[in-house]
């Protein structure tokens, strides 16, 4: 009797067992199944979409080089490639703080003109410089470039380091406005306050352009300076242009130019991003450019649109800006642009400044 009852309890040991073991083996149940959320901002998918924005920013002189500074977006036409542009926007940019790099050619091919080099230096930032509103920074360059004084708007300061300044060595030319852009002028200092940072990046280039010693190109520091909207003037101190008999500064009309091959790199380097090209004998000479300069600096307009025949495959497209309606004047502006990417993932253009022109845009309009 006590077997029979001990093998009754295996036996129902043993069948329990087994049910259990086979539930354990089982795939758990699906858990039972939700509403959709509802979809807000908050839980959708973001999309981000490259945006292929040119931010132009020129200035129109009339017949006689006087400054145009009220005309509105229907006198203007732009084309891209000669494909005519939707302007998608247009705004005057007038009184904007200024960031100047101030490049001085320490060489020893102008050794005969370093004295003339410093006075139109100096008589440049003490005529265009505004304390508390615009910085610039100085650089020479000689066998390699050099940060002599950062930003700032103490032209005092400025001019102490350019007087300090000693010629010797040879010329790179191209690799000095390579690093001031990409160094300095990329992210110059913001205004103060909360204003956006909007300012006007201008760049001064003392020079006889006699470049022997680069690594980079000309088309290489002209793509640098086009990228951070980078306006170049420069200012030649070649005298092989003068005849020696007309250097009366009261026959200024008599003089015959004779632009050397730096003189129209010089001009070529201006051309290019927007700026001029001063080809001066005396430092009296350049006393009304200066003041045109800055004039010309804070009263210009901007013009940004998509091109509608661009890819993002590094070529180069011209840009043509012209007012039909007003015969006689003259836009100057850069010749163009690179089309290329610059975003990838993960990256946050809102924290460039700027964004490249060109380039993709974050927001639209800088």
């Amino acid at each position: 009797m006590r077997r029979a009852l001990t093998s009754t309890l295996l036996s129902l040991f043993f069948v329990f067992g087994a049910v259990t073991t086979d539930r354990a083996q089982q795939p758990a149940p699906p858990p039972p199944a939700q509403e959709p959320a509802p979809t807000n901002e908050s839980n959708q998918t973001r999309i981000i979409q490259t945006v292929n924005l040119v931010d132009v920013l020129f200035t129109v002189l009339n017949r006689r080089n006087k400054l145009v500074p009220d005309l509105e977006k229907d006198d203007f036409k732009i084309s891209d490639d000669k494909i005519p542009q939707a302007i998608r926007y247009f705004s005057k940019q007038t009184d904007l703080p200024l960031r100047i790099g101030l490049l001085l050619d320490t060489s020893n091919s102008i050794r005969d003109r370093l004295k003339f080099e410093q006075d139109a230096a100096t008589s440049f930032l003490f005529s265009v410089l505004r304390r508390n509103k615009d910085q610039s920074f100085v650089m020479t360059f000689d066998d390699e470039p050099t940060v002599l004084q950062g930003f700032t708007d103490d032209a005092g300061r400025l001019r102490d380091e350019i007087v300090k300044t000693r010629a010797g060595g040879g010329t790179a030319v191209y690799d000095a406005i390579y690093r001031a852009c990409e160094k300095e002028l990329s992210h110059p200092p913001r205004p103060p306050g909360d204003q956006p940072d909007v300012v006007r990046r201008v760049m001064i280039v003392i020079s006889d352009g006699d470049d022997n010693l680069s690594t980079h190109t000309r088309a290489e520091a002209i793509e640098m300076a086009q990228r951070y909207s980078v306006v170049i003037y420069t200012i030649s101190t070649s005298t092989q242009w003068i005849q020696l008999s007309q250097t009366n500064p009261d026959k200024l009309a008599d003089r015959k130019t004779h632009l050397t091959e730096g003189d129209k790199i010089l001009a070529d380097l201006a051309e290019e991003t927007g700026g001029r090209a001063f080809f001066p004998y005396h430092v009296d000479d350049l006393d009304q450019s200066f003041q045109d300069i800055g004039d010309e600096l804070r009263n210009q307009y901007s013009i940004a649109y998509i091109p509608t025949n661009a890819t993002l495959d590094g070529k180069y497209h011209r840009i043509r800006i012209e007012t039909p309606d007003h015969k006689g004047y003259q836009v100057r502006a850069r010749r163009g642009y690179y089309a290329k990417a610059n975003a990838a993932p993960g990256h946050n253009p809102s924290e460039d400044t700027p964004a490249p022109t060109g380039a993709p845009s974050p927001s639209g309009h800088q």
